[in-house]
């Protein structure tokens, strides 16, 4: 009788247990090597189980295995189809008028670091990730020019060129560069680099190693400030809201700037190695513009960012990002 009892309150207490338990499903549309996986997915995953006790926990759903498509992992968010996901605003550009500033050329300097600019606007900013908890805003390392038997030493290099961007604001970059913007996800720009579908891309270099652009690229320009990229982790607020507060509080204790770092430093990282490589392999033209080879094109840009800041008023929030 007593071992009967014993192994019933075993199992009552084996069943609350995992009653309590809450395990988070993060959407990745890239596969497990990409860097978001071990600086923000694994991060949370240790973060929060650490926390808690492993009562609240964070499991990858890689590959796109919660629904293919970069653009539309905002609303699977939202949705409730995960209860975590990670994407671009620039994808859907429209909706983070004001987030994208970061992304714009010589929004802020090439050594600033991208999260730290957001989050001193973040109050501007918020609106724009409705029906969600941000957990994470960064940038990518600045943008460089990555091409296919192209150099690119000055702007008249571009003319004519098929370059692809991510979104709107990077295409009328391209355009004032002299270049054919092509927009599309990152995930499609192997082939269509590879094909000469496009002659080059402008995007950080550690998509060199993420996406394998290194393998049909093979000449790269540095030190232009024309912008970089931006990227988003969100919760589903409803979610957030239904934890128990001792799990909110875990989540509040890492997301924002700590989380934020986390990606962008690895997105560095990668980048750097990225780049390491690329100058090592031997069949590779690597260009590091002096600075007033930079002016030309900085130059050539500054319109694009006058004209789109003055066009969502966002006059107060460049300033926050700069610290001003």
């Amino acid at each position: 009788m007593i071992r009967t009892l014993l192994a019933s309150a075993a199992i009552a207490v084996g069943t609350f247990g995992a009653a309590k338990a809450e395990e988070l499903k993060f959407a990745n549309f890239t596969p497990p090597f990409h860097t978001i996986n071990a600086s923000v997915i694994e991060k949370l995953n240790a973060d929060l189980s650490a926390a808690t006790g492993g009562a609240l926990t964070v499991k990858g759903y890689h590959g796109g295995e919660l629904g293919a498509g970069p653009a539309e992992q905002y609303v699977r968010v939202v949705q409730g189809v995960a209860d975590i996901a990670w994407g671009l605003p620039g994808y859907t550009s429209s909706q983070f008028p004001k987030t994208m500033i970061v992304e714009l050329p010589n929004a802020i300097p090439l050594d600033v670091p991208g999260y730290e600019a957001i989050w001193r606007s973040i109050d501007d900013i918020s609106a724009e990730f409705p029906g969600t908890k941000p957990l994470a805003i960064w940038t990518s390392e600045p943008n460089i020019f990555i091409m296919k038997d192209r150099e690119i030493r000055s702007p008249a290099d571009l003319a004519g060129l098929k370059i692809r961007v991510a979104g709107t604001t990077m295409a009328e970059v391209a355009e004032a560069l002299g270049a054919t913007p092509v927009q599309m996800p990152i995930n499609q720009v192997y082939n269509a680099l590879q094909t000469g579908l496009i002659d080059g891309v402008i995007t950080g270099a550690s998509t060199l190693s993420d996406f394998k652009l290194d393998e049909v690229a093979n000449s790269y320009t540095l030190g232009a400030n024309i912008g970089r990229g931006s990227f988003y982790t969100v919760m589903t607020a409803a979610k957030y809201d239904a934890l128990p507060d001792d799990q909110k509080a875990a989540i509040d204790a890492v997301a924002g700037a700590p989380l934020s770092k986390s990606a962008e430093d690895a997105w560095n990282a990668t980048a750097n190695a990225a780049l390491e490589a690329a100058r090592a392999a031997g069949d590779n033209t690597v260009i590091d513009l002096s600075a007033e080879e930079a002016q030309a094109f900085a130059d050539a840009v500054a319109s694009v960012t006058d004209k789109y800041v003055a066009g969502v008023g966002g006059e107060a929030t460049l300033a926050k990002m700069q610290g001003k």
